[in-house]
């Protein structure tokens, strides 16, 4: 964000500490693990009525962990979040709506 500053008016840009390496590292191994275990679920036969409603949260917390760490929302406006939030929301209520709809449901 900047703001004008009343010495100049050059902006003025406010930094704030991003995640070292190690943090985008721990969090590509955890996207990994979530990833992995997404297939995994994909494949057992005995979870198969019920792969949908896994997948989905699985989905929406890659998601959120994709966009709150590696394009920065944690540091920017709020008003950025809320966006992605409202996106999700959306989504998420269209497959539901869409699985009720044809029965898929129960």
């Amino acid at each position: 964000m900047a703001s004008t500053s009343h010495h100049g008016g050059a902006p003025h840009v406010e930094e704030h500490a991003h995640p070292d390496p190690r943090q985008y590292i721990r969090i590509a191994v955890v996207l990994a693990i979530i990833t992995a275990l997404e297939v995994a679920i994909f494949y057992i036969k005995a979870l198969e009525d019920y792969d949908t409603y896994i997948l989905l949260p699985l989905s929406a917390l890659k998601f959120i962990l994709v966009v709150g760490y590696y394009m920065h929302l944690k540091f920017d406006n709020k008003l950025f979040t809320y966006t992605f939030i409202f996106g999700l929301s959306v989504g998420g209520g269209v497959i539901l709506s869409l699985m009720a709809l044809f029965d898929r449901m129960f």
